[in-house]
């Protein structure tokens, strides 16, 4: 931090005795030396080992990565994101100066497999510390069969070729990466996230601790919400434009049918949008689910073409002004309510 420049008292008076302006001057300089020392406590990084003042830096991949570390580094970190609000988390490219940002932080926070070029990143730059959420829970896979293996559509099925699983795979095999959305695995990334802060700050680990198990805590309560608010429901089925919510729907014991794939920019076929005509009839939907940042135009034409509604569900990949909330939770219960009306829980 740069000393403080420029007189820190108004110029001796010329009517002053001798005395007193050496006197004066003393002073000035004792002043300026427990400035001095002030300064250069108040520029600490935050590291291990020292007086933590302007946070541990710590670098987080995306919104859901972002909250973790907030929620649970609390007063002792400084958290920047790598997306900003309104940007699409999936598609991000890295600048230099991002890049750099990896080296340099006491913590990386992000999820492999969601966004490519964060893995490259992390991989290339080697940073201190890094909380790689998907290691604290586990991952499943994305599949696009278990409805009908159920309900017995049997005609028609490319699901996975046809349904835009190609192209923007999210990283290793088929594994989904959307795990945030389930609020019991969300809270097991949580308290990972508490461990390695921990491990990064030792001074302050007791408090990552408590705040991670405080937050987990606050994820059981939302998963209490769901499974409380989902009961007597008329139908256990449905339909997204992206397929980003097959956690919460193997958590709640509900069917997510999308229309495109994991990737939100993935296309969809003839053959698809009939196999949904099919599910839609059979499963009594009466929602077709858009996300609050995204063209609900291919929503609105499978609405139009059954006459359905369409609404809003958010995977939480960001927060922006169009989001139904000011965090995760508040997003999350908004979630929830759609849901709710949509299968008819209310």
């Amino acid at each position: 931090m740069n000393a403080r420049r420029g007189p820190l008292i108004s110029p001796a008076s010329p009517t002053r005795r001798p005395g007193r302006r050496r006197a004066t001057a003393r002073a000035v300089l004792a002043s300026v030396a427990a400035l001095g020392v002030l300064g250069l406590s108040a520029c600490g990084t935050g590291k291990a080992g020292g007086d933590v003042s302007d946070g541990v830096d710590v670098v987080a991949s995306f919104y859901p990565m972002r909250f973790l570390a907030e929620e649970v580094g609390g007063e002792h970190v400084s958290v920047t994101s790598l997306v900003k609000p309104g940007v699409e988390a999936h598609d991000l490219e890295l600048g230099p100066q991002q890049t750099a940002s990896l080296s340099d932080a006491d913590l990386v926070v992000y999820l492999k497999g969601f966004q490519p070029a964060v893995d490259d990143a992390v991989e290339q730059s080697g940073p201190a510390h890094v909380a790689e959420v998907s290691s604290y829970t586990e991952l499943r896979e994305h599949g696009g069969h278990e409805h009908e293996e159920e309900h017995g559509h049997e005609e028609g099925h490319g699901h996975e070729e046809e349904h835009g699983h190609e192209g923007h795979d999210h990283g290793e095999g088929s594994l989904d990466p959307h795990v945030w959305l389930d609020p019991v695995k969300y809270a097991e990334m949580a308290e990972g996230v508490g461990d390695a802060l921990a491990e990064a700050d030792p001074d302050h680990a007791s408090d990552y601790r408590a705040n991670a198990e405080e937050l987990a805590g606050k994820l059981k309560t939302l998963d209490t919400e769901f499974r409380e608010g989902l009961e007597n429901r008329r139908t256990d089925t449905f339909v997204t434009t992206h397929a980003a919510f097959g956690y919460l729907a193997e958590r709640y014991g509900l069917h997510e049918e999308s229309i495109a794939g994991l990737d939100p920019e993935s296309g969809t076929s003839g053959a698809r949008m009939k196999e949904l005509h099919e599910i839609v009839e059979h499963d009594g939907v009466d929602t077709v689910f858009f996300e609050a940042d995204a063209s609900d135009r291919t929503a609105r034409t499978l609405a139009d073409d059954l006459g359905l509604r369409t609404d809003v569900l958010d995977p939480v990949e960001g927060i922006t002004d169009a989001s139904r909330g000011d965090d995760y939770f508040e997003v999350m219960r908004a979630n929830l309510q759609a849901l709710r009306k949509a299968l008819g829980a209310e």
